[in-house]
């Protein structure tokens, strides 16, 4: 976490005296206003239906949350009622689509209680974990990180972010994702295994987290192949829908 002096002179830094600009920041529009929410980190975490773990090959009645991230960069907002096109991706011949719950971090909490967890989060939105399956397959064969499947450019697809304090904390509802108009993945959100306040809890004994946090809480069954030029239509019931083409 940056110190206080050091947030000082961050503040007096200008293009002049970095050796290049600064990348620009990286924000989600808040819905129902003209505010936005600046990312700082997003979280994913891994096989969190019991579904999915078992198509993955993984075993949900006793393996505990797992997590891995992408960077703020890797963010692409979808506007309601317009089509968000990401590039297809270089390295791969096998990108799926993973329709996902989004948290968002509005409270800085360290080792979080479960029955306060709920207190840390800003609001909600839809995503989607987009992933070079192949790359990510031979990562784990090989043992090693996934970042080369999951941390590319252009995977972390959003819609704007609901304040909690106007739509609650949802903890059911449909979550769905369309690939040109056919349906792959459906659920409800009541399916996840570690539900947000226990992923948060769990999160947070890894990770101080702070506001601008993004979490990816996983996803249900029926993640696929997403060819170029086709488009995703993903929602969860409450928080609308995105729209997102691969170009």
């Amino acid at each position: 976490m940056v110190g206080a002096a050091d947030k000082k002179e961050n503040e007096a830094l200008n293009d002049k005296t970095l050796v290049f600009p600064a990348p620009p920041l990286v924000v989600v529009p808040v819905a129902g206003g003209d505010t936005h929410f600046a990312v700082r980190r997003i979280y994913c975490v891994g096989r969190n239906y019991a579904a999915h773990a078992r198509e993955m090959g993984g075993d949900p009645d006793r393996e505990p949350p797992f997590f891995f991230a992408k960077p703020a960069d890797a963010v692409v907002v979808a506007l309601p009622g317009q089509t968000a096109d990401i590039a297809y991706p270089p390295m791969t011949g096998n990108v799926h689509h993973e329709i996902e719950l989004v948290v968002a971090i509005g409270k800085a909490g360290r080792d979080i209680a479960v029955d306060a967890a709920l207190e840390h989060v800003f609001g909600y939105a839809v995503g989607l974990d987009m992933t070079r399956r192949d790359l990510q397959g031979a990562m784990k064969e090989k043992g090693r990180p996934w970042e080369i499947g999951k941390a590319y450019d252009q995977s972390a697809p959003i819609g704007p972010l609901h304040a909690a304090s106007v739509t609650g904390h949802p903890s059911q509802g449909a979550i769905w994702v369309t690939v040109d108009g056919a349906e792959r993945q459906r659920s409800d959100i009541d399916q996840l295994i570690w539900n947000v306040p226990e992923t948060i809890a769990h999160l947070s004994r890894y990770f101080e987290l702070q506001p601008g946090d993004l979490i990816y809480t996983g996803t249900p069954e029926g993640v696929a192949k997403v060819e170029r030029w086709q488009t995703m239509v993903g929602g969860i019931d409450g928080l609308g829908e995105i729209q997102v083409r691969m170009v």
